[in-house]
């Protein structure tokens, strides 16, 4: 099936309201849904006769940056049967410092492989996946504080009595 088709498919069962965007332009098409819209869109995607799709490969999350004001999930879905693909964009509110963290439901109940992929971006960006069966740190100690790949983290000078934080951090061999 075509990326084109399962667009097709999804706003024929569902409605064009549940499709925020559609770019088949992209190096790897995606749709994007809303976060209240996930849990409808991804049972869709995986029990449909004519979708099926029952391997979610990963799921990524991105910070857009304090200026952007936004975070990014992105599930990359694949139909081992059927042989297509496809890449679900959700985008959340970024939240400031005390305020509490971004909110999406969780797919773990969906995909199984949902529910380390959602604790790490937990653990690493910080956003919470409501009704995930045990949505704890999975890389980091319990009591580290913050969120490392927060475009605007930083880093702990210690932690517990250990030093973290390197004085001379290795030049950026990506810099000209």
């Amino acid at each position: 099936m075509l990326f084109r088709d399962i667009v097709a498919l999804i706003r024929h069962l569902l409605g064009d309201d549940y499709l925020e965007e559609v770019n088949e332009e992209a190096i790897q098409p995606y749709i994007k849904v809303a976060p209240v819209r996930l849990p409808t869109v991804a049972r869709l995607l995986y029990e449909h006769k004519d979708l099926y799709f029952d391997y979610l490969a990963c799921i990524t999350g991105i910070d857009n940056g304090p200026a952007a004001g936004s975070m990014e999930v992105l599930y990359h879905l694949f139909s081992i049967p059927y042989e297509h693909a496809l890449v679900v964009k959700v985008e959340v509110a970024r939240n400031r410092e005390g305020e509490p963290l971004p909110e999406m439901p969780t797919v773990s109940d969906i995909w199984r492989t949902a529910d380390w992929h959602e604790r790490e971006i937990y653990d690493l960006l910080g956003i919470r996946f409501t009704g995930h069966p045990d949505l704890r740190r999975i890389l980091l100690p319990a009591d580290w504080q913050g969120h490392p790949l927060r475009k605007d983290y930083q880093a702990q000078e210690t932690y517990h009595g250990i030093t973290v934080k390197a004085e001379n951090p290795p030049e950026d061999p990506f810099q000209a």
